[in-house]
């Protein structure tokens, strides 16, 4: 049995007499884990940074009710409701518009949410998820795999998460959705036969594997000079393009190749910068300023790869998404380009 002085001495005795540096110690090993966990649920990492802060102050706030017991448990209880609160929130979401027509004549809507966003992989390559999880890190943050997510009913799609990415047993989730075990396992059974990621898991290479790394270093050398037929050729016959928050899709290299094409970058000089997302290949993209001795940034892409082709491109052309991968919006005209740093810490 602990002393009563060790028990005073612990993190959550501290915390919940009021050290915010103790209740930082206690949260701290739960951050990032809670921080993809709400990018699960959302698609977004802006709304799931919102929705960590609000956790962790409602953690706070709500620290002397807390009965030392299944910290984690209760930590996830409470950042699954406050991601169930912002879905209940439409006004905090812009309401879904029409896809607009595009002047490409194979461009149609695409399948994934218009608001999904990539996720740096210095915040996944350290959380490890439980023993029961029937997904791996790699297959449960792809992009493709978030994107499914969000065509779920909410309740379904939270039960998915909880129970098959994170492994909580039913009875907890249960308790963390003020529901029973019975009505857990009927959503799970929903999810698991309606969830359908839009690229197969069977469709992505191994992560970091040798043969992903030399299809992604011809595409890049060939992105960065502006050799248009090469990069097609990387291009899987059945290959996808989107563009998010624009909701529309290309498909097929022939309707890919015709959208670049039209693109004005294609031989100017350009840098890139290579990172990752999603547990995926990245990198963005930098164009010369003609007005100006720099470049600036024009892009991120995250590729998926299968084989010796490409089979999908996200491209994210938001600026400000560059800072969670400790991008910089501007290069010097004399960088020299080198990976990414880690990027922003949660």
């Amino acid at each position: 049995m602990l002393q009563p002085h060790a028990m005073t001495d612990s993190p959550l005795a501290r915390a919940q007499s009021g050290d915010s540096r103790a209740f930082d110690e206690l949260v701290g090993p739960y951050r990032r884990e809670l921080h993809a966990h709400c990018y699960r649920i959302l698609g977004s990492f802006h709304d799931a940074e919102d929705v960590l802060q609000e956790t962790l102050v409602s953690a706070w706030q709500a620290l002397e009710r807390f009965d030392g017991r299944r910290l984690r448990a209760w930590l996830y209880r409470i950042a699954t409701n406050r991601c169930l609160n912002r879905l209940r929130d439409s006004s905090r979401r812009p309401r879904r518009q029409r896809p607009p027509r595009s002047p490409f004549a194979d461009a149609g809507p695409s399948a994934d949410p218009w608001w999904i966003e990539p996720y740096p992989d210095a915040l996944i390559d350290d959380v490890t998820l439980g023993p029961e999880a029937l997904y791996d890190t790699r297959e449960s943050i792809a992009l493709a795999f978030v994107a499914g997510l969000q065509h779920l009913p909410v309740q379904q799609r939270t039960v998915l998460v909880l129970r098959d990415v994170l492994g909580f047993r039913a009875s907890e989730v249960a308790e963390m959705l003020d529901t029973t075990p019975a009505s857990v396992n009927s959503a799970l059974q929903r999810a698991r036969s309606g969830f359908r990621p839009t690229i197969s898991p069977a469709r992505i290479c191994l992560p970091r594997s040798s043969e992903e790394s030399a299809v992604v270093a011809r595409f890049v050398d060939a992105f960065q000079r502006g050799d248009l037929d090469a990069v097609v050729a990387l291009l899987a016959d059945d290959a996808k393009v989107t563009m998010p928050p624009d909701p529309i899709e290309l498909r097929g290299r022939s309707a890919i190749a015709d959208f670049y094409r039209s693109q004005g970058f294609w031989g100017r000089p350009l840098k890139v910068v290579a990172t990752g997302a999603n547990q995926q290949p990245a990198f963005a993209y930098y164009l010369a300023d003609p007005d100006a001795d720099l470049y600036r940034a024009n892009g991120l892409l995250v590729l998926t790869v299968k084989g010796e082709h490409i089979t999908a491109i996200a491209r994210f052309g938001e600026r400000h998404l560059l800072a969670h991968f400790g991008l910089p919006r501007t290069l010097p005209a004399d960088a020299i380009v080198r990976a990414s740093p880690a990027g922003r810490g949660v």
